[in-house]
């Protein structure tokens, strides 16, 4: 177990590879009222095509399996699903599944040990019937002819299908009600004997906790596994867009967008660019920033659709501007502009200071949030950072990385504005 010291917090968490071939992080927080866990396994939407580094084949398995066998686990072959079982615990569980990764979660004020026992019992546990697979089928088509009519789920996979030609992140996430259709029960226990996998995983315990007692709990319910990697295998993509704008009518009293500047993603950002690239976006578009003030005094935006977020994973990365606007293309006009400045001026310095120090603030007091922390410590695992290191890294940020990160980002000739009208 090795002891990872946070100094600028003053706070340290625990991580270790555990002889299973778990990742394992444990964050304890005495003062902490609740305690909050996640196993997750570094397989997404995204994962449709991959090889075992012990076979010589490639698969190819439907879109939304991952999402689907998400939906799965939690029925046991004893015929008492595992949220019959939290809710003797007292504990709040939930899972999800994103592009690039599945994860399962509890929170909970006690019964700590008894929760995470069941977490560690049914992830590793799949039971799946043709029955089973079947009736879910009904269900899980049901979830996607409703985001079909989601007007916010629609804007965003119109911007992606407008980005990328090839690549999956394209596809929704639970995918389509032809693709599940083809899902079988062998189809999913092959994913789940591939991706769930505890080389291929990551736990992580954050809260007031005993780290002896989470080890000993690893040690009892963790089944070891063979050291098998998985090969993401993506077709090559294209770098610059199809389309440049995209716009349709859906259930909206005002017009809401999505403005998307794709980028090279052959290689995953690293800490130093992510963290460039928030204190940027916040620059530009954080609320005390002149686009912010101009575009709010204008009525083209309100304050609280309007955001921005680097968009990032395996094969895919964009920065994303979205929000409500009676009039999305002055907004992504206005963008441009102000990129336009930035670029040729550079950015001013004292705008770079508090947007700096904004997202530094929120990167620090992250870590007072038992959700949050579990959540980036997963989540900067399987991107191969670390939680220590994103902070240390927006703290070294400096106007000259900025200026620099400006000439490759959000370029102009790569924007995609998808529009959601009434």
């Amino acid at each position: 177990m090795h002891e990872v010291k946070i100094d600028r917090v003053g706070e340290s968490y625990f991580e270790m590879r555990h002889p299973s071939g778990l990742q394992i992080y444990v964050y304890p927080k005495p003062q902490s009222h609740s305690t909050y866990a996640v196993f997750g396994t570094n397989y997404g939407s995204i994962d449709n095509v991959f090889r075992r580094s012990d076979e010589q084949k490639v698969t190819r398995v439907p879109a939304g399996i991952a999402h689907y066998l998400e939906h799965k686990m939690f029925e046991n072959e004893d015929g008492m699903d595992s949220f019959a079982k939290y809710a003797k615990t007292g504990a709040n569980a939930n899972a999800y599944t994103s592009f690039d990764k599945t994860c399962y979660l509890f929170s909970c004020t006690d019964h700590v040990y008894e929760s995470l026992e069941i977490l560690l019992d049914f992830v590793q546990k799949p039971y799946f019937t043709e029955q089973t697979v079947q009736k879910e089928q009904g269900i899980i088509g049901q979830e996607i002819r409703m985001y079909d009519d989601d007007p916010g789920w629609r804007v965003l996979f119109n911007m992606l299908s407008a980005m990328y030609e090839k690549h999956p992140v394209k596809l929704d996430i639970a995918g389509s009600v032809e693709s599940i259709a083809e899902i079988t029960p062998e189809l999913l226990y092959q994913c789940h004997h591939t991706f769930y996998n505890l080389n291929n995983m990551a736990l992580c315990v954050v809260g007031n906790v005993e780290i002896e007692k989470v080890l000993a709990l690893c040690d009892k319910m963790l089944q070891p596994s063979e050291p098998v990697q998985v090969e993401r295998i993506f077709e090559p993509e294209r770098q610059d867009v199809l389309k440049h704008r995209v716009c349709e009518k859906g259930s909206v009293g005002t017009p809401i967008f999505y403005m998307g500047f794709k980028e090279a993603a052959q290689h995953r950002a690293t800490t130093a660019q992510s963290a460039q690239t928030e204190v940027l976006m916040e620059a530009l578009c954080g609320d005390s920033s002149p686009l912010f003030r101009r575009l709010l005094d204008a009525g083209l935006i309100n304050e609280s659709s309007f955001g921005s977020e680097y968009f990032e994973g395996p094969g895919y990365a964009a920065v994303v501007f979205s929000g409500e606007s009676k009039d999305p293309d002055t907004v992504a006009a206005e963008i441009l502009k102000e990129l336009a400045d930035a670029r040729k001026n550079g950015l001013d310095p004292a705008l770079f200071a508090d947007a700096k120090k904004s997202v530094y603030g929120h990167a620090i007091a992250g870590f007072n949030s038992v959700e949050n922390l579990a959540n980036s410590l997963i989540g900067a695992y399987f991107s191969g950072r670390s939680v220590a290191e994103d902070v240390e890294a927006v703290a070294q940020t400096t106007l000259a990385n900025m200026n620099e990160r400006l000439q490759a980002q959000m370029l102009e000739q790569n924007a995609v504005l998808s529009i959601i009208k009434p």
